[in-house]
Formats: C-alpha cells, structure tokens, sequence
C-alpha cells in the first residue's frame, strides 16, 4: 500500500536522508496549510508543530511511499523529537508528516523560524 509522506528537512531532495526515499516516488513541492509553526532543532532539523492561530505555511515535498519502506527505511532514522501525524496541505487534502512531540515545546534547543517557512533557507546555518 502507498501513502503520500510530506517531508520538510533532511528527507527532501539533496538531504542527508533523501535515500529513505529512493523506493518512493516524489510527487512533487507543495506547501502546508498556514497552521503550523516551524522550528530549527539545535540547528540539526525542521520540525513542524499545530497551532489554532498564529500559523504559517512551510514548504515541503510530497512521496509516494510503500508504507514498508515508510516503516523500515524513513521513520526509523527520525530523530527522536518527532512523531508521524496527519498534516493539512494548501490545497486542502491531507498528508502523512513528522512533527514535533509536544513535550518538546518550549524546549531551549527549539528556534522558531515559522517567517521562512523553508527549511533549505535556514538549514545550512
């Protein structure tokens, strides 16, 4: 069975995790529906996180992935800090995404850089 997974940091085109994805199939660059705050993790990671108001929008990549190769290849390398959730994309429809593990709001290793909205334009810093 395939699903759709958005990813946002290092699982996109070029990163360090991209070959997770080499079975899978990139659909495409969309972007989420403006509820979400985005965070640098100790300069490592992205990490999206749901809010009722205040959010943006991030920019991301959308897979086509056999939930096998989700679950033996992907999430296994996910740090620690995030969990698989259901996100809303732009357009409305839905996406399998990682996002932050709400005990970890707050946390002193956390900046938000929700205003850029692009891990690629923050990443390498």
């Amino acid at each position: 069975m395939k699903v759709r997974m958005f990813v946002n940091g290092q699982a996109m085109s070029g990163g360090s995790l991209n070959d997770a994805l080499s079975e899978a199939q990139l659909v495409g660059r969309f972007r989420t529906a403006p509820r979400y705050r985005f965070f640098n993790v100790r300069g490592e990671f992205p990490a999206l996180y749901p809010v009722a108001s205040g959010g943006a929008q991030v920019s991301g990549e959308i897979y086509e992935v056999e939930d096998a190769v989700l679950r033996d290849s992907l999430l296994p390398r996910e740090p620690r800090e995030l969990e698989l959730t259901l996100i809303e994309l732009e357009d409305g429809s839905g996406s399998l995404c990682m996002r932050l593990r709400e005990e970890w709001l707050g946390h002193e290793d956390l900046t938000d850089i929700s205003e850029h909205g692009d891990w690629r334009l923050v990443g390498a810093r």
